[in-house]
């Protein structure tokens, strides 16, 4: 057994590392997934799709076709941008949001993380700027971090991104001689928030783009996990692919398991691109890539997405249900039309890391607010997962977690002698979609103001 590290052990080592693992963060779901791991909690942390949904029979039968008929084919390497029938799998998801795209302009990645890191990695150079939403998602910011990227972030309210504020940093970057190299945006059920950038801003940040030309990373795994309201187009299909690089990812329709994501950019990009792939794994696994193939061809793709649509949908009904029951008044939250995450707000005083550690003595976890910034923000929010959980663990751990947070509030009250407000049992959740707009306490991101977008 190798003997224990000791810190003359990190001296030794500390010189040999490259400046760029100094700024390295370790992302906060992966942090969770041990403690995550055990039986005995409930977590609403991970970004976690129900995978014990899958048919054992649909596996089996996809498996046997793979060994009958492409068994050698799949223990062999592949070609880096990616098998033709999977990219042809691909494009039938794509058609599925209303985008058309050209066989040339993707690339198969190992998951929709490889693809946020082939993109940074293409693009920046140490000290580059990239644009963010506020909060982002959680996964991206470690990946922009080890690039050494300045991260600016945008404000978000109850319609996604505020562009107004977005074009008042851009200009603000004018003066300064800073470009940006790219501006990242999950559009629609973003990930923390659950908000949708409306379509009024969405046609006006591809009209920025263009104007600038500047490239815009849309990342897009949870369009088709829709529980309400018509879909917008995409940016993509308002851009037509000439500024706009567009990420999906398999994880959240069919298995996070088999590691399939994929990248639609400009041809100049998408050679880049395919030289980090490269270099990073040669090509994604093949064996997956036939996975999806055989799939498409024995199950039908959309009735399984549409399953758990509806499994997804009574799971956000459930968690909005308990955090209005056991969540004190003070605290408010997002209502997502879907996807798969519920951003929650609670009082200045209560910092959601320290809160974090506190839950899990109760055995439940969420995501803290502050891995969705760059900059120290969030340590009063939190991410919250329904998808990854039945409806009775739902309700339980939302109970837990309002329970810590109910103990913060009184100590905090009787430390200061503010009188508490009502109890949380007096408030209900809205019965429909529409009564959410009357309920402004469950609300994060604001509705915006006239004139603004």
């Amino acid at each position: 057994m190798a003997p224990r590290s000791t810190s003359r052990d990190l001296e030794r080592y500390a010189g040999l590392f490259a400046s760029r693992t100094r700024v390295m963060t370790s992302s906060a779901m992966r942090d969770l997934m041990a403690v995550t791991a055990r039986p005995e909690v409930i977590s609403l942390a991970g970004g976690l799709p129900d995978t014990s949904t899958f048919p054992p029979d649909t596996f089996a039968a996809v498996a046997n076709r793979i060994a009958a008929e492409s068994c050698a084919k799949a223990l062999q390497y592949g070609p880096t941008e990616g098998l033709a029938e999977t990219i042809e799998c691909i494009r039938t998801v794509m058609a599925a949001e209303r985008i058309e795209v050209d066989p040339e302009d993707l690339i198969v990645t190992t998951g929709g993380q490889q693809a946020i890191d082939l993109v940074t990695k293409a693009l920046i150079d140490p000290g580059d700027v990239i644009v963010a939403e506020a909060p982002t998602y959680p996964g991206a910011a470690p990946t922009f971090s080890s690039y050494q990227a300045d991260v600016v972030q945008i404000e978000m309210d109850a319609d996604g991104m505020r562009v107004d504020l977005l074009e008042e940093t851009l200009e603000r970057l004018d003066r300064e001689g800073r470009r940006p190299k790219f501006i990242y945006t999950v559009p629609t059920f973003q990930n923390p928030a659950g908000v949708t950038l409306s379509l009024e801003r969405r046609e006006r940040l591809v009209e920025i783009a263009r104007r600038r030309e500047l490239l815009v990373l849309e990342d897009n795994p949870y369009g088709l996990l829709r529980y309400e309201g018509a879909p917008l187009p995409t940016l993509r299909e308002l851009d037509g692919g000439l500024y706009v690089m567009y990420m999906g990812t398999f994880s959240k329709i069919l298995s996070p398991g088999i590691r399939l994501g994929w990248v639609a950019a400009p041809k100049p990009v998408l050679a880049k691109l395919n030289l980090g792939k490269q270099a990073a794994d040669l090509c994604t696994s093949t064996l997956s890539q036939l996975m999806v193939q055989a799939y498409f061809e024995e199950s039908r793709w959309r009735d399984y997405v549409e399953a758990l649509t509806e499994l997804y949908r009574a799971r956000r009904d459930t968690m909005l249900d308990a955090l209005a029951e056991f969540f004190p008044p003070q605290a408010e939250w997002t209502r997502p039309a879907g996807g798969m995450f519920i951003w929650a707000t609670l009082p200045d005083f209560i910092d959601t890391t320290d809160l974090l550690a506190r839950a899990l003595r109760d055995n439940v976890a969420f995501v803290p607010g502050t891995a969705a910034y760059l900059d120290g923000r969030g340590r009063n929010s939190m991410r919250l997962n329904f998808s990854g959980v039945d409806e009775e663990s739902i309700r339980e751990g939302v109970r837990r977690i309002g329970k810590v947070i109910s103990e913060q509030v009184e100590l905090y009250g009787t430390l200061t002698g503010q009188a508490q407000a009502p109890s949380p049992r007096a408030r209900r959740a809205p019965e429909r979609p529409d009564e959410a707009d009357q309920l402004a306490d469950v609300v994060r991101m604001p509705r915006r103001r006239k004139g603004r977008a």
